[in-house]
Parts: C-alpha cells; sequence; structure tokens
C-alpha cells in the first residue's frame, strides 16, 4: 500500500472510531440531559475542567517527542511510560488533597469527592498515553477504534442505569472513569507494544527537549480554554456554566470527530516526509481543503438547525444554549486550519515556533478576555469567536516562509467550501420559522442541506469532492 492510500485508510478508521464514539455520545448525552438538571452538569463542568488541564501533562509533549522521533525504539517508549506513569500519580496525588480547597472556592464541599474520583482518569491516561503513541507512530488507527467504541459502549450502558437510579452528578462520574478505563484495557490487550523493564535518561531527555515546548503550548491553550469555564462557574450561576458547556459540546463533538482524525493522522505521515519541504506543503494544503471541505457545511448546518435541534433532544429548558452554539459553530468551522498548519511546524521539527505563537496567542487572547467578562456570558463567547479568526493567521504566519504556504493562498484553498456551506445554511434557515413540528424541521433541513451543498460541489467542479469521491471509490474497491 502506498503512502497516499495509508493515509486515507488510517483517516478512514480514525474517522470510523470518531463517529461511532460520536454517534454513541450524543445519544448518551441526550439521555442524560433529559434525566439530569442543567446544574448537575454545571457542576461536574469545573471538575473536568481541572481534571482536562492536568490530562495535557500526560497527553502532550512527551507522545509527540515519540511520534515526531525518526528512529524511536523499545527504549525510548518505556523510558517514556515509567516516567509518564510516575508523573500522573503526582499529579493525582497533588489534586487529591487540592479538592478541600477547590471546594472552598467554589462554595460547594460537594465537590470534594467528585474530584478525587474523577481525578483517577489521570492515572488511567497515564498507562494509555504510551501505547495510544506507538499505535500513531506505527499507523495501527484501527486499535484505537475497537478500544475506544469499547470504553464508549460499555460507560454509556453504566451511566445511563447510574442515572435513571437517581445517582445524579456520580452518574457522569463513572461514565467519564470506566470510559477511559475499559479504552485502555482493550488497547493493552490489543496492542503488540508492552512497556520493557528499561529506561535511560539520557533517552528521555532527549525527547523532553522537543516535547517540553510542546507540552508549555497546549497547556496554555486547554488552560486558556478552561479559564472561560472557571470564570463562568464564579461570576455566573452553575447552570449558565451548563448551558455554555452544552452549546460547546454540540459542535465541539463534531469536530473532534473529524479534525481529531486528521490530527492523530496527520503528525505521523508528516513527521516522515519532515526533510521534503514541497511534499509537506502539499500534504498540508490538501489537509486543509479536504477537512474544511467536511467540517464546514456540517458547522452551517448546525448553526441553522440549532433550535429546533436542541428543543427536540433535550427539550425546553436547554434552549438559552441555542445563540452560544451557534456562535460556537462559526468558531469550529476553521478549525482544520489550526491543526494542518500546527502539525507543519511540530512534524518539521520548529517546536520553539510552537510555543511562541502559543504565547501570542494566549497574551492577546487573555487581553480579550479580560475586557468581555464584564459584560456576561454572551461577550465572553462573542470574544472567545474574535480570537480564534485572530489565532487562524497567527498559526499560518510561520508557513509562509517553512513552506511557501501564505494564509491568502490557505484563504483560497478554502473559500470554496466557506462559500458553498453559507449559502447551504442561508437556504435551509428559513425552515426553522415555520410551525412544523420539530423532528419535521429536521427531516426536511438535514437531507436538503445536504444535497444542496453536493448538487453546489459538482455544479461549481470543487476539487476537494472529487478527490473524496475518487478515495472512496478506491477503497471500496479494495
Amino acid at each position: 500500500m502506498d503512502k497516499k492510500q495509508s493515509v486515507f485508510t488510517n483517516f478512514i478508521w480514525r474517522l470510523l472510531e470518531r463517529g461511532g464514539t460520536y454517534v454513541l455520545n450524543f445519544v448518551v448525552s441526550m439521555v442524560l440531559a433529559r434525566l439530569l438538571e442543567p446544574s448537575l452538569y454545571g457542576s461536574i463542568a469545573l471538575v473536568t475542567a481541572i481534571t482536562t488541564i492536568l490530562q495535557v501533562f500526560v497527553d502532550s509533549g512527551m507522545a509527540n517527542s515519540l511520534i515526531q522521533k525518526k528512529d524511536t525504539d523499545d527504549l525510548d517508549y518505556s523510558s517514556v511510560f515509567y516516567f509518564n506513569l510516575g508523573f500522573c500519580l503526582l499529579l493525582y496525588l497533588g489534586l487529591f488533597f487540592a479538592a478541600p480547597l477547590i471546594g472552598r472556592v467554589y462554595h460547594d464541599l460537594s465537590l470534594i469527592p467528585v474530584i478525587r474520583v474523577l481525578g483517577l482518569t489521570i492515572v488511567v491516561s497515564g498507562v494509555k498515553n504510551v501505547q495510544q503513541a506507538y499505535v500513531a507512530k506505527t499507523m495501527q488507527f484501527r486499535r484505537f477504534f475497537f478500544a475506544t467504541l469499547g470504553g464508549t459502549v460499555f460507560s454509556a450502558a453504566v451511566g445511563i442505569t447510574l442515572a435513571y437510579l437517581g445517582y445524579g452528578v456520580w452518574a457522569l462520574v463513572f461514565q467519564q472513569l470506566l470510559n477511559v478505563t475499559v479504552n485502555t484495557a482493550i488497547l493493552w490487550l490489543t496492542v503488540g507494544w508492552k512497556p520493557k523493564p528499561m529506561f535511560s535518561w539520557a533517552r528521555l531527555g532527549g525527547l523532553i527537549s522537543y516535547g517540553w515546548k510542546l507540552l508549555v503550548s497546549q497547556l496554555l491553550d486547554t488552560a486558556y480554554l478552561k479559564l472561560y469555564q472557571f470564570i463562568i462557574g464564579l461570576r455566573w450561576s452553575t447552570a449558565d456554566l451548563a448551558y455554555y458547556n452544552r452549546a460547546d459540546q454540540f459542535p465541539n463533538l463534531i469536530m473532534e470527530n473529524t479534525n481529531a482524525s486528521l490530527d492523530s493522522v496527520l503528525l505521523p505521515v508528516l513527521s516522515s516526509e519532515q526533510d521534503d519541504k514541497a511534499r509537506v506543503r502539499e500534504m498540508t494544503r490538501r489537509a486543509i481543503r479536504v477537512s474544511t471541505y467536511v467540517l464546514m457545511p456540517l458547522m452551517a448546518g448546525l448553526a441553522a438547525c440549532a433550535e429546533p435541534l436542541v428543543r427536540f433532544l433535550l427539550t425546553e429548558k436547554w434552549l438559552p444554549a441555542v445563540p452560544y452554539m451557534q456562535l460556537f459553530c462559526l468558531y469550529y468551522a476553521l478549525w482544520p486550519l489550526h491543526t494542518a498548519n500546527l502539525n507543519a511546524i511540530k512534524a518539521t521539527g520548529h517546536s520553539g515556533i510552537f510555543l511562541k505563537q502559543e504565547i501570542i496567542k494566549k497574551v492577546l487572547e487573555t487581553a480579550i478576555l479580560l475586557v468581555t467578562m464584564r459584560y456576561g456570558v454572551m461577550a465572553i463567547t462573542l470574544g472567545l469567536l474574535f480570537s480564534g479568526f485572530a489565532s487562524v493567521i497567527i498559526n499560518a504566519w510561520p508557513n509562509r516562509r517553512l513552506l511557501d504556504y501564505s494564509i491568502l493562498q490557505q484563504f483560497r484553498d478554502v473559500l470554496p467550501a466557506m462559500l458553498l456551506s453559507a449559502a447551504m445554511g442561508l437556504v435551509i434557515l428559513p425552515v426553522t420559522r415555520t410551525s412544523l413540528h420539530d423532528l419535521i424541521k429536521l427531516v426536511i433541513m438535514v437531507p436538503a442541506g445536504a444535497a444542496l451543498y453536493a448538487g453546489g460541489s459538482v455544479l461549481f467542479k470543487v476539487d476537494s469532492f472529487q478527490y473524496i469521491w475518487d478515495a472512496v471509490k478506491r477503497l471500496m474497491h479494495r
């Protein structure tokens, strides 16, 4: 199998994994949202924000170093595994003893046991992290498919059962904890690599010299995004935080389903071609064109369908989330530009540039947040959208020199998908103003939007449509 086919096949496996997980998580979240009150989601969001920041220490830096390094061997993998596991145990102990302080800050001591139990996901992820890096490095993405879906199905059954029996916030806690635990167990049973009794500080030092900049960059990015949740949770109610989080969840899950598939496949592939500038540029350009072609219509369609979708799936009590959701759709529509540009920078070994970018972005984004936080949750969300557009330019700027691929060229590459998506969304939007039942509205809007987008792609001979169509035919033929 040539490299192009390998990339597409692994992308499809990753997409199937993400797609299956998305469908299951979507169903589970809808059921739980009907069984539980928004305030409970606000409480769990505060705890998850903390654990997500700590999770960055597990998922970033060292794993990327293993993937980027050309000649990774068992000594590298084993050294990182033992280091990660020890570090994760220290992180968990710190979180365990900090739980009472966090509960007092948010005036809710019931958060203490929740923090201590949910924090165990950090330790479990430390066990899984190097296995994930090995799968990505060796392009065995179908392993993720079975592991992720297994964890999702089992945790979904437990979470829904606990919610139905009246366990409240603990249904959400055990759903998340069991998800990562079962996922990890399946990876350990199916992936060929296991840690060996070997360790090298010298090897670890070499990997850290590359990875620490990516770690700090990701930490800045994640902490900044979760800062929004901390501020909303402190200044407004947990219900406001729940609406904000729920609004983010819908478009974020779609974005993760498509963009994360690209992200996980793109770094190892670009790293393998890092010495060929023209090849990296062409692969980055193709990734941007195809991924935005897929993601933009999904975001435009979700923004148009937001009100009937929320009312039908979550009931009237979640309608305050609709305007936030529509803004998040705009925010995530350009996310593949971030992913492709940053992966090109990482793959070519410029982790220092990556870190400088994050510092510049966070200074700008923090200034915007300080201005908007005084005016409410809607102002905060609008500020996030503005900073997202600014970050696209910042992330793309170095590749003007590194790859001869400017932001103007990138904009031209995504313009067909952008215009078609906007036109499609505007055409189907008036259906929401009719007196039809919400389900009927969705049944009309979704296929009509898909037909309009596909028809427009054929009519205007959009290159990405033909590329995807040809790739699918090749895959089916095989």
